[in-house]
């Protein structure tokens, strides 16, 4: 799918604020409103677009520790891949999972209410899984950068 830099406009105003109006949409871009309401139409179609969300301060709902960890299985064939991935699936505390190259299967980035409800994770979920064999908390000190936006412009303007 082509993107022009008009859609690229689109999407960051988009990325910064979901809620935009079509209409302020519109006007920011310096179009009108039925073209507009088409771009977000045919970017949404093609996936471009995945989907609306609100994002939530996770301090302010009492949800204070973020813990990278890295995880090494006992087996990575294919059906230990699987069911570490379905099990990993059912844990609302894990909000990103990816697998890794290198010396990790994969990383997780789990958030919790506090240190103890993060032990306790620890050791009756994770720890308790046959499936994992090493496993490594990284628990983060101070946010510096936290971010949904897609850097647009800088990896766009290169293809």
């Amino acid at each position: 799918m082509h993107i022009d830099a008009t859609d690229k406009k689109l999407l960051s105003l988009l990325q910064e604020n979901s809620d935009i109006s079509t209409s302020a949409l519109a006007e920011k871009l310096h179009i009108s409103q039925s073209p507009c309401w088409r771009r977000i139409n045919r970017l949404e179609e093609a996936g471009v677009i995945n989907k609306k969300v609100a994002l939530l301060d996770r301090e302010a709902l009492g949800i204070d520790v973020v813990v990278f960890a890295t995880v090494n299985l006992t087996q990575t064939g294919r059906q230990n891949l699987l069911e570490f991935e379905r099990m990993i699936e059912g844990h609302p505390e894990v909000i990103e999972c990816y697998t890794m190259t290198g010396i990790w299967d994969y990383v997780l980035k789990i958030v919790t209410r506090d240190v103890r409800h993060y032990e306790d994770f620890l050791r009756n979920t994770l720890s308790a899984s046959d499936l994992i064999r090493e496993l490594h908390s990284h628990v983060a000190v101070t946010e510096i950068k936290n971010t949904t936006a897609l850097p647009l412009a800088t990896q766009m303007d290169r293809d």
